[in-house]
């Protein structure tokens, strides 16, 4: 296997994980499975750190596998030879010792404390200790915690003002909030600590804002303006309101109001801001010092206080709690609180989040712009019905925006043809784009970004051949071209985008870090020549930026906020946001949810092209394919599918979903609406003759609502006559003197079974006593005949492993017809109308009734079932 590439060996690695835990799972133990299965997950992780320089599949260096015993041998003899070497062992058992006796002390003190202050606990007085990092002192946390660079910590039972809500909105202003990585302490007790790059931390609320406001990353953003910019006076001015605002943070509300106004009729008077006309460090201070009213119930508290409408406070504060940035700040703030979601407005409360669905991070109502971005070269398919339904769930939900872009970024697989398609798609599944975009309408921007990354010397030209330089990615080593100067770079990248052969062999990466662990960050190709035409724009570009470099930049220019990408995207969120952070764009957040996959199913548009050319199935509509188009022929109710997708999608599990749970989910919802008729089998059908029933020629009728439980939904006519049908399965057994219901009409009393069934009409038969309850048609001539399809998996094996192909286990029955009697009636269904023939099961209305020639073709609905509870199965698998 010395041929086997590292993403390979990866992914091996990863099925064999998942194989090893179902495995474990499974109701049967297979120790023996188990084992092998572990040996060569064990095998190929070792094979992956021996090909990646000793580095393991999760980027850290490789250790071989150990038992718990030989752990936990190794902890105490690293334990015992750490403290041999710094000879400190002695000492730390003196220091265990001391520490016991001063905890025994403190417990000592407390019990006495409380007997002075009457039974209640005395204030407890918290002490910053000092801590020597480097050459720097920092006050110390009083949490066990050690904080990791850009870690911004705090206690989330505390109040909103004892929160990091100025450093969080320092950091979203100077667009380097995804730089912050927000974490919970509740061991945390004296206020926000900040994890310093030289392994401190800086506590409190503004010593943390002010350090990311003068972070090197936050200056393109401005954030030295935040703190008064480099002039000295400005910096005082800006230090001076920072001051006050500390000054009067402790007194009580109305007296903090009353203070602000009285400064604010005169610092307001012709500015907008504290200190002119652009926010400051000095308004989110006081601000802060208000509470920080962003949120309503807050707010209100506040303008309540104000004497007019007209105090230039009451501006300030309206202006500043309508901010964008404040109230992204807050969100960050609350919601690590069990997912709290703050209220800005009223009247614009968020409607409970769906089941399943967990809230979009710093998200705010009105502020949120998500993006599905197809690439058309083929039709949707059930995995993509679950990233475009979260997508529209959560602009919805948000009050937001949903951008549909299609990612037409490589003109040899695209056509208009899949585009149309999936914009039709998108209609079956109720979505409803604010806008739809491509990325070729970009194609001039991205042109000049990468020229940017080229002149200032973050990418390079490369002609080394594929088979090479996947080689030399994996061996961590640089390419011939990486030091090459801007000014040839610039040349090949003409030649490339011209067209011409010779510019074939060129392509542009990003000069990133060929030693990084994640494989994705070594020097990417982000542009390669293709001379195909477009389906767009035709023949005007010759050559093309890969998705890796175009979904940042369009995210960012399109006003993106969050950005919901499958975990298998995960390695490649590093180097997305390496792209925005270095061009300097707006920064957009992942969250990630993981693909949905399901049992005998196969989504790969290769392999589906595949059945289509075979004439396997009659096209990328057939019922049996995972397309939209096909799914929704075999009958998906499009609630039950927005609800079953959104019940996975907050899960980060990739999981093989069987498909009986969804159409157990879906049929909760059809059959809310799905009216009752009834049909008998032509082939096997069995002749009853009740002696006192009406003739035929009688014309009687029994009325009978279409749904029992819902007369809402109106009522339906039954012929009624003297000889009925009924299917042959449900008199098998039947014996003279027996009671039997026809459904919707009454009790029949068997008097003969010798030369066919006979029975008699028993108007007040007890129906709940007769054990058969059956289905039943009138043997009338205007019956009309229905075909009824039923489908089962094309593929046989629940799950195609690594190295198998799935041409190996094609299931040859995967459709069968049969032809039942039913009532006339059915002729007025119109197409994709669903019904239920009772006790057969559900059915959609694939082709209306023409003609005698053109019958009526219902499509079986599975109800998520192993088999009917009828005993009218069909023939094939109830699924």
């Amino acid at each position: 296997m010395t041929d086997v590439t590292l993403e390979e060996l990866k992914a091996k690695v990863e099925a064999l994980g998942e194989k090893v835990k179902t495995l474990k799972s499974s109701s049967e133990v297979d120790k023996d499975a188990i084992g092998a299965a572990v040996k060569e997950l064990m095998e190929s992780k070792l094979m992956y750190a021996e090909k990646n320089n000793g580095i393991g599949v999760d980027g850290k260096p490789y250790e071989a596998p150990m038992s718990k015993a030989e752990k936990k041998k190794k902890a105490k003899a690293d334990k015992a030879k750490e403290a041999e070497a710094s000879g400190k062992k002695e000492t730390s058992n003196t220091a265990n010792a001391a520490k016991k006796a001063a905890k025994k002390a403190e417990g000592k003190a407390k019990k006495a404390a409380l007997k002075d202050t009457g039974g209640k606990p005395a204030a407890k007085t918290v002490v910053p200790v000092r801590q020597n990092i480097g050459n720097k002192s920092t006050l110390g946390s009083s949490s066990r915690n050690k904080l990791q660079p850009l870690q911004l910590s705090f206690n989330p039972n505390v109040p909103l003002t004892e929160r990091p809500v100025v450093a969080l909105s320092v950091a979203i202003l100077t667009n380097t909030a995804l730089d912050v990585n927000i974490v919970s302490d509740h061991q945390r007790h004296n206020g926000p600590g900040l994890g310093l790059p030289n392994g401190g931390e800086v506590l409190g609320d503004l010593a943390a804002a002010r350090y990311l406001a003068r972070r090197p990353e936050a200056a393109p953003a401005g954030g030295l303006s935040l703190l008064g910019g480099d002039d000295a006076s400005s910096l005082a001015f800006v230090d001076q309101w920072v001051d006050y605002a500390s000054s009067i943070s402790r007194f009580p509300l109305s007296q903090k109001v009353a203070a602000v106004s009285a400064t604010l009729d005169t610092a307001l008077a012709s500015a907008t801001y504290l200190c002119g006309n652009i926010l400051s460090l000095a308004d989110l201070a006081l601000y802060a010092a208000l509470g920080f009213p962003t949120q309503l119930h807050l707010k209100k508290e506040i303008l309540k206080l104000i004497v007019s409408d007209q105090a230039p406070i009451f501006r300030w504060v309206n202006m500043m709690s309508s901010n964008p940035a404040l109230r992204t700040a807050t969100q960050l703030a609350v919601e690590i609180s069990n997912s709290m979601e703050a209220v800005f407005d009223s009247g614009v409360e968020l409607d409970p989040l769906m089941d399943g669905m967990s809230p979009l991070i710093g998200a705010t109502p009105g502020n949120v712009v998500t993006r599905f971005p197809p690439e058309p070269s083929g039709y949707l398919h059930i995995g993509h019905a679950k990233a475009v339904l979260m997508n529209e769930y959560y602009a919805r939900r948000y009050k937001g925006r949903l951008i549909v872009r299609f990612d037409d970024t490589n003109p040899d697989k695209e056509k208009e043809e899949f585009q149309s398609s999936i914009l039709e798609d998108l209609g079956k599944l109720g979505v409803v784009p604010d806008v739809v975009t491509h990325t070729s309408d970009y194609f001039p921007t991205i042109c000049a970004y990468a020229k940017f990354l080229i002149d200032n010397g973050l990418a390079f030209m490369d002609d080394t051949p594929q088979e090479q330089m996947q080689k030399e990615r994996m061996d961590l080593q640089n390419s011939q071209h990486r030091d090459q100067s801007v000014q040839d770079a610039h040349k090949f990248f003409v030649l490339m985008s011209s067209g011409k052969e010779d510019g074939a062999a060129w392509c542009l990466r990003a000069k990133i870090d060929m030693q990084s662990v994640n494989g994705t960050m070594r020097d990417p190709v982000i542009f390669r020549q293709n001379t195909t035409p477009h389906h767009r724009s035709g023949t005007t570009y010759k050559s093309y930026p890969t998705y890796d470099l175009a979904c940042p930049i369009v995210d960012s220019i399109e006003g993106v906020t969050h950005a919901l990408r499958t975990t298998e995207y995960d390695d490649r969120n590093e180097q997305y946001q390496w792209f925005q952070a270095t061009l300097g764009l707006r920064r957009v957040r992942i969250q990630s949810f993981a693909r949905m996959n399901f049992m005998h199913t196969i989504l790969s548009k290769r392999h589906l092209s595949w059945f289509v050319s075979e004439n396997l199935v009659t096209g990328w509509d057939d019922a049996r394919f995972p397309t939209v188009r096909g799914v929704g022929r075999r009958g998906i109710n499009i609630d039950a599918l927005r609800q079953f997708m959104c019940s996975q999608g907050a899960s980060r599990r990739i999981v093989n979903m069987e498909w009986n749970k969804f159409w157990a989910e879906n049929k909760k919802f059809i059959d809310k609406t799905a009216k009752r008729f009834m049909a008998i089998d032509k082939e096997n059908s069995v002749l009853l003759k009740i002696t006192n029933a009406p003739t035929k020629e009688d014309n009687s009728y029994v009325l009978t609502p279409y749904l029992p439980k819902d007369p809402s939904f109106g009522s339906r006519v039954i012929r009624l006559a003297n000889e009925v049908l009924l299917e042959k399965v449900d008199t098998d057994g039947i014996g003279v003197g027996e009671n039997i219901v026809l459904m919707r009409w009454g009790v029949v009393k068997i008097t003969s079974i010798e030369n066919g069934l006979e029975g008699v009409h028993v108007p007040d038969g007890d129906i709940k006593a007769a054990k058969r309850k059956l289905t039943w048609m009138a043997n009338v001539e205007n019956n009309v005949q229905v075909t009824l399809t039923e489908f089962d998996n094309l593929i046989s094996k629940g799950k195609i492993e690594e190295g198998e192909s799935f041409k190996d286990f094609l299931n040859p029955n995967t459709l069968a017809t049969s032809t039942v009697t039913a009532d006339p009636s059915l002729m007025t269904l119109q197409q994709h109308e669903i019904i239920q023939l009772e006790r057969r099961g559900y059915y959609r209305v694939d082709q209306p009734y023409m003609n005698s020639d053109k019958p009526l073709v219902l499509y079986m609905i599975p109800d998520g079932k192993a088999k009917a509870m009828s005993g009218l199965t069909g023939k094939l698998a109830h699924r």
